[in-house]
């Protein structure tokens, strides 16, 4: 961004190229030019759903050779919600055991926004996962975790927290990464 003499904002072209179906899950991806404040390029991906827009967000930005990977949850191509847990009138979860088919689908999502970069779960150095609780999440964390690195130790570095609320009512987990190209 450059500040014009009469104090207006003048912002940075960005160009948009759109990139083919990826496991049927459209990308968009957004080059933002590099500034005199930084030196690598910004490349973004979206899925295209509904809430990038509303919120205003990047499912993934790639600078330098680290991509920082938004929060994933357990949505489809369309944008529905994959095993939604079933909620109250109050809006609050009153079953907790779809937590691991949420967790397998966020991680798919995961390995989708890698793939639009080229790059697999092997890429992933640090995962932060949100859970609305923790004793279910620990129940399939881990072999959901061992099968999704395809590893008894999976090398990432990961934080699991519990949150009291995430950006959908029947969402139970959440989860973002960081992944480095070699």
């Amino acid at each position: 961004m450059k500040i014009k003499e009469n104090n207006a904002i003048e912002l940075s072209m960005r160009s948009i190229v759109g990139v083919s179906a990826l496991a049927a899950a459209a990308f968009t991806v957004s080059v933002l030019p590099a500034t005199s404040q930084t030196k690598n390029q910004k490349v973004v991906k979206n899925f295209g759903v509904p809430w990038e827009d509303a919120y205003g967000y990047a499912q993934a930005v790639k600078v330098g050779a680290t991509i920082h990977i938004s929060g994933q949850l357990s949505h489809n191509s369309k944008g529905e919600m994959v095993a939604p847990a079933p909620v109250d009138e109050g809006g609050k979860v009153t079953d907790f055991s779809s937590m691991g088919a949420q967790m397998e689908q966020t991680y798919a999502n995961c390995a989708k926004v890698l793939a639009a970069y080229g790059l697999t779960l092997d890429n992933v150095v640090q995962e932060t996962i949100y859970v609305l609780d923790m004793e279910a999440a620990f129940k399939v964390a881990g072999p959901v975790r061992k099968d999704t690195f395809g590893s008894p130790r999976p090398a990432v570095a990961s934080t699991i927290l519990v949150t009291p609320r995430l950006a959908f009512p029947s969402q139970l987990i959440e989860i973002s990464m960081v992944a480095v190209t070699d």
